[in-house]
């Protein structure tokens, strides 16, 4: 499910005849195994960068230009380093905004010409966002900063460009990514470690609504609005030092939607720590029961879920061989993360798509996804 680099080098060629020296970089998407809606409370996730991923074939220029042409449909964007105008509402924004915000970092960034090639689905909830910014970060910069800065500047991109008030757990999933683990990630002290996966025996099923998610409308920030107002009410910078015992407190004096905002969270730290140590000991009846808990608090106290979702969820865990299922993302649409016996996969993949397209009338998806390293180069250009 990667970019073969023949086939991008290819096809910057077949635009740039005269290119010499192509570069090519990558970064992955990722899928989050629990932790949602956590990071940007301060709060703990799970995610794992995976094997889908966003490629740039370039070459470097003199002009402060910068020029992409995307391979899924031909349309080619492009800005001046030197003027970055505000977002317009297009995919190259976030290549602007990643100019702009490396440029203020005090990163050397550079003009290019290029190709931008992705396996992975649009607005389905696997941090495409993130991973394009992380790739044309590694684009533009001949060195770009360590991995949790430049995951920083990412998010400013989304924050400040964009105006998502995102967390940060997308693009460290990407800058920090490991082949054979997830990550725990302290989205407070930004301290990381990988968690080890029984990838042995169990694959990870990626499965699409076919109902994209769109963050930009007002849901996603509302969210975020109505857990800042919780945690403002106890005095706390943040939700991360909430506990079930101060919204007590708060009950039958404070906006009860909110409060349902911040149990979820509350409860969600808690399951991120006690799925990684289930992964890490095998235990998969226990994370079958956390990724459960996880969903129907998405569903009922965050509510962020759909009944796409829920019915991918429902017909998922009702399948032999299937050990937990959840939705994976910010919600509003995109994708289910499914744990399947390996000796199942193929299996329950069509079964799930059938019994899918038959109660919703809608066609998905499903992906096999692997654990996967974190964004680099393939091949260095000039």
């Amino acid at each position: 499910m990667t970019l073969a680099p023949d086939r991008l080098r290819q096809e910057l060629r077949a635009r740039e005849p005269d290119a010499a020296q192509i570069g090519i970089v990558r970064a992955p998407g990722r899928v989050n195994l629990i932790g949602e809606h956590t990071d940007y409370n301060q709060g703990l996730a799970l995610p794992c960068a995976i094997d889908l991923e966003v490629a740039i074939a370039f070459v470097r220029t003199d002009d402060r230009r910068v020029e992409l042409t995307r391979l899924d449909n031909g349309e080619r964007c492009g800005f001046n380093l030197a003027k970055i105008e505000p977002a317009r509402g297009e995919w190259i924004d976030y290549v602007a905004g990643t100019a702009r915000y490396l440029a203020a970092a005090g990163a050397a960034v550079e003009g290019l010409r290029g190709v931008i090639g992705t396996t992975l689905p649009d607005s389905a909830g696997l941090a495409s966002s993130a991973a394009l910014e992380i790739a044309v970060a590694w684009a533009l910069c001949a060195a770009p900063p360590p991995p949790v800065q430049l995951a920083e500047i990412a998010q400013r991109v989304e924050n400040d460009y964009l105006g998502l008030r995102s967390g940060l757990m997308d693009q460290l999933a990407v800058t920090l990514g490991r082949r054979d683990a997830a990550l725990l990630i302290d989205c407070r002290s930004l301290e990381w470690r990988p968690v080890a996966l029984p990838l042995d025996r169990y694959a990870i099923l990626v499965c699409d609504s076919g109902t994209p998610r769109r963050l930009g409308d007002s849901r996603y920030n509302q969210r975020r609005a109505e857990c800042e107002a919780v945690a403002a009410a106890l005095g706390l910078d943040s939700l991360r030092d909430a506990t079930p015992a101060l919204l007590a407190e708060l009950r039958g004096r404070f906006d009860p939607v909110a409060l349902r905002r911040a149990e979820h969270v509350v409860a969600e730290n808690h399951r991120v720590l006690d799925c990684a140590a289930a992964l890490e000991a095998g235990d998969m009846k226990t994370v079958g029961s956390l990724f459960a808990a996880s969903h129907a608090s998405l569903r009922d106290l965050f509510e962020v879920s759909s009944p796409e979702l829920d019915a991918l969820v429902e017909i998922a865990v009702s399948l032999p061989g299937v050990a937990a299922a959840r939705l994976t993302g910010a919600g509003f649409g995109g994708c289910t993360v499914n744990l399947v016996e390996r000796s199942a996969r193929s299996e329950v993949g069509e079964a799930i798509m059938r019994e899918y397209q038959a109660r919703t009338g809608r066609s998905g998806r499903v992906f096999e996804v692997e654990p996967a390293d974190a964004a680099g180069v393939l091949e260095p250009g000039s």
